[in-house]
């Protein structure tokens, strides 16, 4: 696959994650050892994948939790065997009064931006309905417990803690069919969320959709495999697989829908 073609199987805006991808594997192959990436979500390990053109280059991806949404991505000469520690992953632990406050997401991940970290370093943010843990770059997380003393209002302090007791998340992603006429944002948030196209219109003005973790704003953004979209105020779906298109043109697809 030429370098031009590549770009031409991805959107404008993933470029610079076709470059930075390019960029590690060119280093693997030069200087023959295993380098680690930061946090991937799916689409971009989707698109790591697809960028890998033999043998010669080995991937495997570890986020610690079962089926984790984030993770980072060990690109490895075909010699090496990797094992967990060679993702340099932490579990952390948020400490605070679980009978008199009640911690959100949102929160958590917004005190984390707010100390000065990229989203980047951070793994998926656990929470079995009490407890909360956050999963990170390992060398972030003096840093963090450093940082962070306060969530919101709540007072809280970091512990690192041994990956056995990571928390159950009570995250459950829920499959779902759709039958939709094309695979445009706006299109597939009506059909999860059972919206009109004006209220999904109103979300996107609103700024309250965001796309692979980014803000979006058209409703005519395409979507593809793994994408992940969210919707303030009602959750979040990933995009699964195209199963086909009907007789009538309407496209059948699967996706994956963790409500809020």
């Amino acid at each position: 696959m030429s370098e031009d073609s590549v770009y031409q199987h991805f959107r404008k805006e993933e470029a610079t994650v076709i470059d930075e991808i390019q960029d590690v594997l060119e280093r693997v192959r030069n200087e023959y050892r295993p380098i680690l990436t930061r946090f991937f979500n799916p689409r971009e390990r989707l698109i790591a994948s697809s960028l890998l053109r033999n043998d010669e280059i080995k991937m495997k991806s570890f986020g610690l939790a079962p089926n984790a949404e984030r993770k980072r991505v060990l690109f490895y000469p075909s010699y090496y065997e990797p094992d967990q520690a060679d993702f340099e992953i932490a579990l952390m632990r948020i400490n605070y009064p679980t009978k008199f406050a009640a911690l959100q997401h949102r929160q958590v991940l917004g005190t984390l931006m707010n100390i000065g970290i990229k989203r980047d370093v951070i793994g998926d943010i656990m929470s079995d309905g009490e407890q909360w843990q956050i999963i990170v770059d390992a060398q972030m997380a003096d840093y963090i417990r450093l940082q962070v003393d306060h969530v919101g209002r709540i007072k809280v302090s970091m512990t690192v803690v041994p990956d056995n007791q990571l928390v159950s998340s009570r995250d459950e992603w829920l499959s779902k069919q759709l039958s939709v006429s094309s695979l445009r944002i706006d299109v597939l948030i009506a059909g999860v969320y059972n919206l009109s196209r004006k209220q999904v219109k109103d979300l996107l003005q609103a700024q309250k959709v965001h796309l692979n973790w980014m803000l979006v704003e058209k409703p005519d953004a395409e979507l593809g495999r793994k994408d992940i979209v969210s919707v303030r105020g009602h959750g979040r779906f990933r995009m699964d697989y195209v199963r086909g298109v009907s007789k009538k043109g309407r496209i059948r697809l699967d996706v994956s829908v963790l409500e809020n």
